[in-house]
């Protein structure tokens, strides 16, 4: 696909500064941009790679000053704007047409609504329930009694074990495995004992699950995920968990068991949470943190989590230290 700049503004809702009739046939990154593209500038640490880049043209916001040898598009969101275009250079998004792989393997006591497309070598299990609309991608694994509803996204290699619960319009991933048994032992005199894992993993609408993330089935009861709920790739969340609505989680976090997490919470990069902690709606945890008490609301960091501005403040005084123990010495010496 081809574009001029003139097109592009009137896509992204922007003002243009260059020559409208200038062709654009591709958006890429600042550093990678080539004469025919267009990329966008959102961010001042990137302004050496806006310096250097090649692209036809940059979207910019509208307080944007620096001098570039390309047009220019000033728009309010730059990133959301790029997006847009990015969308239109794009190649058309695959699609699975309706019908069941001859390789698939189904109960027939599964129930299976309209329109659904079940790929290669899937196994679904009696008393499995898919949604209409629903894809089940090659390879996947979908257990006794399992409920998924209408327009479901199932990636290859995904498993839904036994009795869960999928909503509508919920995207798994490759690997991820929705209902292993949550991690319960008890030492006895023989050794470490198997707590049995008789609960289920419920799953509401809108939810996206990244590419090998756990998510356990409760001890009793349920492991709760919430509608519009968003995880990353790679999370471990345990037995008896629950993930409020809309909240946001980023990869190799670890939740332990019988977390309540809120409303709009969003967890950096390789958090730790321990077990029956509560997490307040909108409360922000950065990345690495550990958690290892209840949070109520704001903004936390570091090991053991404590408020954000006390984290930086002590992070100032360990990178001080060596200054201080060489004026000590200093002092001792003076004192001798």
């Amino acid at each position: 696909m081809t574009l001029t700049l003139e097109e592009i503004a009137k896509l992204s809702g922007g003002k243009l500064e260059g020559d409208p009739d200038t062709k654009i046939t591709g958006a890429a990154s600042l550093a990678e941009a080539t004469v025919n593209e267009i990329s966008f500038f959102n961010n001042p640490r990137y302004l050496p790679q806006l310096r250097k880049t090649r692209a036809a043209a940059v979207i910019v916001p509208p307080d944007f000053s620096e001098q570039i040898g390309g047009a220019v598009v000033r728009v309010q969101n730059p990133a959301k704007a790029f997006e847009q275009i990015v969308i239109k250079f794009a190649p058309p998004p695959i699609k699975f047409a309706p019908g069941i792989h001859p390789s698939a393997v189904i109960h027939p006591r599964a129930k299976l609504g309209d329109g659904i497309s079940i790929q290669p070598l899937v196994v679904i299990e009696a008393g499995a329930r898919i949604g209409s609309g629903a894809v089940i991608g090659a390879g996947s694994y979908i257990g006794h009694d399992v409920a998924i509803g209408d327009g479901c996204m199932i990636y290859p290699r995904v498993v839904v074990r036994e009795r869960c619960q999928l909503g509508a319009r919920v995207i798994l991933h490759s690997g991820v495995v929705i209902g292993a048994d949550g991690f319960g032992f008890e030492m006895t005199a023989k050794g470490q004992e198997k707590v049995p894992q008789i609960g289920i993993v419920q799953i509401d609408d809108d939810v996206e699950i990244g590419a090998n993330t756990t998510i356990d089935r409760a001890r009793f009861g349920r492991t709760w995920i919430q509608a519009g709920a968003k995880i990353d790739n790679l999370v471990q969340v345990a037995h008896n968990v629950v993930i409020g609505k809309d909240t946001v989680i980023a990869a190799q976090t670890g939740i332990a068991g019988s977390v309540r997490i809120g409303k709009r919470v969003m967890i950096g990069g390789q958090a730790g949470i321990i077990g029956h902690v509560e997490i307040a709606d909108g409360t922000m945890i950065g990345a690495q943190t550990g958690v290892s008490k209840n949070l109520n609301g704001g903004v936390w960091w570091a090991t053991p989590s404590v408020p954000l501005r006390d984290a930086k403040m002590h992070l100032a005084w360990v990178r001080r230290l060596g200054e201080f123990f060489e004026r000590v010495k200093k002092l001792e010496a003076k004192v001798k």
